[in-house]
């Protein structure tokens, strides 16, 4: 069945509303647990979301410790909503995060990482469909971002929820996602 991404935007927001926190908290562990049976663990530097814990995202922490256990380099974003440009920075020690005014925590400053340096990207998202695409918060930040990256660079969608059958409104610059984890499953496209 085909969906328009209206629809899944309001679908998905209210069945992620309706999660406890014990549930948000297994499936993001479940989640974390099924990246590592990814190839991507030879990769360098990681971009990872920092959850908007209003909107109920999947907890990222957890892949933040799996990165920092295999020395990774992670790197975290900045959102300019009026120019709905993301800059990114090295996640360090001495990096100091902030909620902005949409509650996405954000590092204040730091090391500046180029799109192009960044290998593999956690991809946030509402719902995604069998081929590939993801519906998102509609801003474009995203699209955006990954189509500054390198062809090569590993796109990985974070869902707590299984796939759509078909996304109806998918447009050109909609950037398709390579893999998307859920708790149950690993979907490669």
């Amino acid at each position: 069945m085909k969906s328009s991404k209206k629809e899944l935007r309001l679908k998905y927001k209210k069945l992620r509303q309706n999660l406890s926190d014990i549930e948000i908290e297994d499936k993001s562990l479940a989640i974390a647990n099924s990246l590592l049976k990814l190839p991507i663990w030879e990769k360098t530097y990681f971009h990872v979301f920092l959850p908007i814990e209003e909107q109920r995202e999947v907890d990222t922490e957890l892949i933040l410790h799996l990165l920092s256990g295999k020395d990774k380099e992670t790197i975290i974003s900045k959102t300019d909503f009026e120019t709905r440009k993301m800059t990114h920075f090295l996640l360090t020690d001495n990096t100091k995060i902030k909620k902005n005014e949409y509650n996405i925590p954000e590092p204040v400053d730091g090391i500046e990482v180029p799109s192009k340096k960044i290998e593999v990207v956690f991809v946030p998202l509402l719902a995604f469909d069998q081929r590939g695409h993801r519906v998102g918060y509609g801003k474009g930040f995203y699209d955006r971002f990954l189509s500054e990256c390198l062809p090569e660079t590993v796109k990985i969608g974070l869902s707590f929820f299984e796939s759509e059958e078909e996304i109806s409104d998918v447009f050109e610059g909609d950037v398709t996602l390579d893999y998307c984890v859920t708790p149950e499953k690993n979907y490669s496209f």
